[in-house]
């Protein structure tokens, strides 16, 4: 039962990209993102749902999971667990600065005709060639990038965020995910393949959807220098989204690109 849903998860996850027009919703939830002190610890809940932050979908896997410590280090996580709704486990926080936390993932999917019905695929990059069979029509195939991602500070917050990977979409703060207070405007910058994401679609959504009549959120367009501002009037947990398609693929067979971010972070009262 448990690789059934571990592998249903991971196809839907692999569908599910975080964007506004999708109702579930994948997401990293730390016990706390701010902590003082020496060897601390935080959980973290992993999981995909339609209420954020709430279980009662399916858990994520963690086999491109990667925590990055403010020396650049990597940290292991540990006490690994995946029930039927989430995946958990503990951070060993024993260096002062800001971690990353992150998942991420590759994969392709497409639509093709043959012999005049339409078909679909997903599959890995490497399958694309042998996967589309001959005769195929109408083949349209996408290069799927996602990035999941939550920070958790240990003392003052550190830069080490400005260090990214180069590839796909990622957060850029201007505003320290760790810093973000009600009452003050925020900025974030996303960047694509290390250069500025202009015109992603943006939406903000503060945890607690289920109990509330709106989803209140907020839809922005990043500007020529990826970025997006916004003053939060409400203290709590929210998730950022992002995503942006182009044609900007250099992989043979493969017509688009799609890359897809989101964030957990907690703005604290002023």
């Amino acid at each position: 039962m448990r690789f059934r849903a571990l592998t249903k998860a991971a196809a839907i996850l692999a569908i599910v990209l975080p964007t506004a027009s999708y109702a579930h919703r994948a997401w990293l939830l730390p016990s706390a993102t701010v902590l003082s002190g020496d060897n601390l610890y935080v959980t973290v809940d992993a999981a995909i749902s339609n209420d954020l932050f709430y279980f009662e979908h399916h858990p994520m896997r963690l086999e491109n999971l990667a925590i990055t410590a403010p020396d650049g280090s990597s940290v292991m996580p540990e006490n690994v667990s995946t029930g039927k709704f989430r995946t958990t486990f503990d951070m060993p926080l024993s260096k002062p600065g800001t971690y990353r936390i992150a998942l991420t993932g590759d994969g392709v999917f497409g639509r093709y005709k043959l012999n005049g019905e339409q078909k679909r695929w997903r599959g890995k990059l490497g399958d694309v060639t042998k996967s589309i069979p001959t005769g195929a029509e109408d083949v349209k195939i996408t290069h799927s990038q996602r990035r999941i991602e939550t920070f958790v500070t240990l003392g003052k917050p550190s830069d080490t965020l400005s260090k990214l990977s180069g590839r796909g979409l990622e957060l850029q703060p201007v505003t320290h995910p760790n810093d973000v207070v009600t009452g003050s405007e925020a900025t974030f910058q996303f960047m694509l393949d290390g250069k500025p994401a202009a015109n992603a679609k943006v939406q903000l959504i503060r945890g607690g959807i289920r109990y509330r009549d709106n989803l209140d959120e907020m839809n922005l367009t990043t500007d020529q220098d990826g970025k997006v501002k916004f003053k939060p009037t409400v203290a709590g947990m929210y998730w950022i989204s992002a995503s942006i398609e182009d044609d900007k693929v250099d992989i043979p067979n493969v017509n688009r690109r799609r890359a897809t971010y989101a964030a957990t972070f907690e703005v604290l009262p002023e």
